[in-house]
């Protein structure tokens, strides 16, 4: 509907030389918003504002001439200035029912801007360490990726959707040696399990199901020499080393990297059903482990170099990120030779950009703040825009049970996986809560609400308006009737009550709304929406019978709640949930 205020306005200025000429460089369409007051009209414009200092004019006289200009074509009913030279439009009813029509035609397609060539996405989400189970705050991430994903797409953007393994690093052999201690366990051989170890029942599980023939025999006195004690802080860490070193030690290190790489591949399975289940999906699972085997953080170091970036101190190969704005300069080669994390990080974004993507979006957690400056600053070392890179942080969630918070801790074993959480609420109430708040607010989860099926429980009074209308056209069937969609179409014009003009109001709105959730990063903008439109729905079910005896009325409410069913499903569909015929 807003391009049919942006046509008019447009060629009206198309017709007037000087405004025409002083409106270059201002996007018409960018200065049109959705009237809040329906007395207002449907649709008011700035533009004339926006023109009065260029075409240096008083912006109700400039207001006067675009009215003056405009053609009054079918869809517009009139036009009035308002204020100090708001444009206001108001739609005629043939501009909402042609937009009926336009929904019921396109179907599943309603919504979805043409594809675009570019700019090609790359979208990186979730992306957990592979050393337990997804959590409910990893859920959150997925669901808010994917339908951030979704959006894109319908706003016609190429998307590829990447999860990156954090399979390699010194996570990964505390992740195996926690395995190995339980394996052990159950073989009778007790040592005292590291505080800064993997503790979750999960790894029994695993331990169980690996492969371990073939290794080294090992006795108790043999594991225990030596060791230092565990404890606190440095004592802790030095426990966990002191164990990775002896299980190397003992095992050979071609039997520890089996078992490590075992324990990864079934917690990254694990996570991979999980997500699947949950409807998330990726185009590819990149391993951090191929930035080595495919010298890939070597090359970045390499460009750095050749660009005369990098620095050495004390042995070490140092990046100057303090010139890019971090608080300090980044270690990318230890002393020791050893690459760190930052050179993996900026290794794999560098080859994110060398695969040919033109926008890269990272979500991440909220305590990945500090991760953005320094990140972005590699990729502007090595020759691209910083602002190629897009970070959107996602806050914490907190779950609540029966009003009792509940403790999410990977290495203790204390947290609410993600599979528990779909389980008990379901993957729709699931996916659609997860963001029904911006990213960056904090979301408090109360499973009670996530369960009820009552109008409290706003995914379950969405679904309910789309299983109405379902259950109105079963109906339909069962009192021998049948709907007549063009005589439908043919007599909109006999949709006339109030609740009848606020849906149709309602559902020409949903493509501006996915493009602003889109352009936004804003799944919370679709979510609101569907509520109101749900809503409006009700309201108009419990105002008036659909199935009335004068067919030309009857075909054209029936015409109107087709439409609302395939925005509602578009909808749903979108943020990951499902459209219902029955409740």
């Amino acid at each position: 509907m807003k391009q049919i205020v942006a046509r008019v306005l447009d060629n009206a200025l198309a017709q007037l030389d000087e405004l025409h000429e002083a409106a270059a460089g201002i996007p018409v369409d960018g200065t049109i918003e959705r009237a809040r007051d329906a007395s207002h009209g449907d649709f008011a414009s700035n533009l004339a504002m926006r023109l009065a200092k260029p075409a240096r004019r008083n912006p109700r006289d400039i207001a006067a001439s675009i009215v003056d200009a405009i053609d009054r074509d079918g869809a517009i009913d009139r036009v009035e200035i308002a204020g100090p030279g708001f444009v206001n439009f108001f739609l005629s009813p043939g501009a909402f029912h042609a937009e009926l029509e336009a929904i019921l035609e396109a179907g599943h397609g309603y919504g979805r801007q043409p594809a675009k060539d570019g700019p090609k996405i790359l979208l990186e989400f979730v992306s957990a360490n592979p050393t337990g189970p997804l959590h409910v705050g990893h859920g959150r991430l997925g669901a808010y990726g994917a339908t951030v994903g979704n959006l894109l797409e319908a706003a016609g953007f190429p998307v590829y959707r990447e999860y990156y393994v954090n399979d390699a690093g010194r996570q990964m052999d505390v992740l195996g040696v926690s395995v190995w201690l339980r394996h052990l366990e159950s073989r009778g051989i007790d040592v005292a399990f590291p505080s800064g170890g993997y503790r979750g029942d999960y790894i029994r599980g695993i331990a169980a199901a690996i492969d371990t023939s073939g290794l080294a025999p090992v006795t108790e006195a043999e594991l225990t020499d030596g060791l230092p004690a565990d404890g606190d802080g440095q004592a802790r860490e030095a426990y966990v080393e002191a164990l990775v070193e002896k299980a190397k030690a003992l095992l050979g290190g071609q039997a520890f990297d089996r078992i490590r790489q075992q324990s990864l591949e079934s917690i990254r399975d694990d996570i991979r059903n999980d997500l699947e289940e949950f409807g998330v999906t990726f185009d590819n699972w990149y391993s951090e482990q191929s930035l080595t085997k495919n010298n890939a953080i070597d090359a970045a170091i390499d460009v750095l170099r050749e660009r005369g970036v990098l620095y050495e101190k004390d042995g070490a190969t140092w990046f100057p990120s303090t010139r890019y704005g971090d608080d300090k300069d980044r270690v990318v080669i230890r002393d020791n030779g050893v690459r760190t994390y930052f050179a993996s990080d900026i290794a794999y974004h560098f080859e994110k950009r060398e695969r040919g993507f033109d926008h890269l979006i990272d979500i991440f957690g909220a305590d990945h703040h500090g991760y953005m400056t320094r990140v972005r600053a590699g990729l502007e070392a090595m020759g691209y825009s910083g602002d190629s890179l897009e970070f959107d942080l996602v806050q914490f969630v907190t779950l609540y049970r029966g009003g009792e918070k509940m403790q999410m801790s990977t290495r203790s074993g204390e947290f609410d996986t993600l599979r528990q959480l779909r389980t008990e609420v379901g993957n729709d109430a699931a996916r659609f809560y997860y963001v029904s708040r911006s990213n960056d607010q904090h979301l408090d989860f109360d499973l009670d609400v996530a369960k009820s099926q009552s109008n409290d429980n706003p995914v379950y009074y969405i679904q309910y308006a789309h299983a109405r209308v379902a259950s109105v056209f079963r109906q339909l069937g069962e009192k021998s009737l049948e709907w007549d969609r063009s005589n439908g179409r043919a007599h909109l014009g006999a949709l006339a009550e109030p609740q009848e003009k606020a849906l149709m109001t309602s559902l020409s709105r949903y493509p501006e709304i996915v493009d602003v959730a889109a352009g936004n990063r804003a799944p919370q903008h679709l979510v609101h929406y569907l509520r109101d439109l749900a809503n409006d729905f009700h309201s108009y079910y419990n105002a008036h019978a659909f199935l009335v005896d004068e067919a030309n009325l009857r075909d054209a409410r029936l015409y109107l709640i087709a439409a609302t069913r395939t925005v509602i499903a578009n909808g749903l569909g979108i943020i990951g949930v499902s459209a219902p015929e029955k409740m």
